[in-house]
């Protein structure tokens, strides 16, 4: 069959020295460059996106997918102050994303505990009638 394997669209090819991502300083536009994350899609785009927008010292964040058969999404970012790098302000997007998945997963597994404790003493409820 003419069809890729399906793991190439979201495991790194190590063998051939892929990296997860890679950084391009800008040499048109200052404090500006551009991120490419390989076997990434609008999923993290979007999310690290809309992330960097939060930060005020960001003056543009975009991304585009190269092609749909692709799985790699360049980012392009700029700040607003000479001393702070495009690579500083998207690490701290990723730590804030970070803590926000882990706030989520807290709060859905308390969410899940306290739901357990009502249907148990539903059930038992319903059982001793």
């Amino acid at each position: 069959m003419n069809a890729p394997e399906r793991t190439a669209a979201f495991l790194l090819d190590e063998d051939n020295g892929e990296q997860k991502v890679l950084y391009t300083p800008s040499t048109k536009v200052p404090n500006a460059g551009t991120f490419t994350f390989n076997k990434e899609d609008h999923t993290v785009g979007n999310l690290l996106r809309m992330q960097l927008l939060l930060d005020s010292n960001v003056h543009f964040a975009g991304y585009m997918m190269p092609h749909p058969l692709i799985n790699s999404l360049k980012m392009t970012v700029q700040t607003s102050a000479t001393h702070i790098a495009p690579l500083d302000v998207v690490k701290n997007a990723l730590d804030d994303l970070q803590s926000e998945t882990v706030s989520l997963g807290e709060s859905f597994e308390r969410g899940l505990s306290e739901w357990h404790e009502k249907e148990g003493e539903r059930g038992r409820r319903g059982t001793e009638l």
